[in-house]
């Protein structure tokens, strides 16, 4: 009860290169996602960004932060976007980007284990609450991106957002 595997797709109106560039670029989250804190980078990976460590400071719709670590994976740009996570949460992170039609199509999976003790102990009766957490997060993640891509000149606009499933 403690494993949580989470689905959003935000649909920008924004070239595929400056959406990469921005979700790439973890260390400028917190200029656009209102729940980024602070993001330290404790490894910077290779040339193409493998390997680099990062730590992530949350807050959160509800009374409470969340801090882990990611390491990336993959780097496949402007595709594709991989990383482990460790510290309150464990598990992977999953970015893919594409164009369809006018849009960017941004679909991020978030595969996890809560570790933060007390969030596992209520997490078989708070699940719905940490989704609607989790899904509460990524919409203003998205919107946070469409309005600071439009301020860049990206052509931005609100995106759409959907949960799958």
């Amino acid at each position: 009860m403690t494993d949580f595997s989470l689905v959003t797709v935000w649909e920008l109106a924004a070239p595929l290169q400056r959406v990469w560039q921005a979700i790439h670029d973890v260390d400028q989250w917190p200029l656009w996602w209102p729940y980024v804190e602070r993001v330290t980078t404790l490894e910077a990976g290779d040339a193409g960004g493998v390997g680099a460590v990062r730590r992530l400071r949350w807050r959160t719709r509800l009374p409470y932060t969340i801090t882990f670590d990611t390491r990336a994976t993959l780097v496949e740009p402007p595709f594709a976007l991989d990383a482990e996570a460790f510290g309150d949460l464990h598990g992977c992170g999953r970015w893919r980007l594409a164009r369809q039609g006018g849009v960017t199509l941004v679909r991020y999976v978030w595969e996890v284990s809560l570790a933060k003790p007390w969030m596992a102990r209520i997490a078989p009766l708070a699940r719905p609450v940490f989704e609607w957490n989790h899904n509460g997060v990524m919409l203003a993640g998205g919107v946070g991106l469409a309005r600071w891509l439009a301020d860049q000149g990206s052509l931005a606009s609100e995106p759409t957002y959907s949960r799958p499933g």
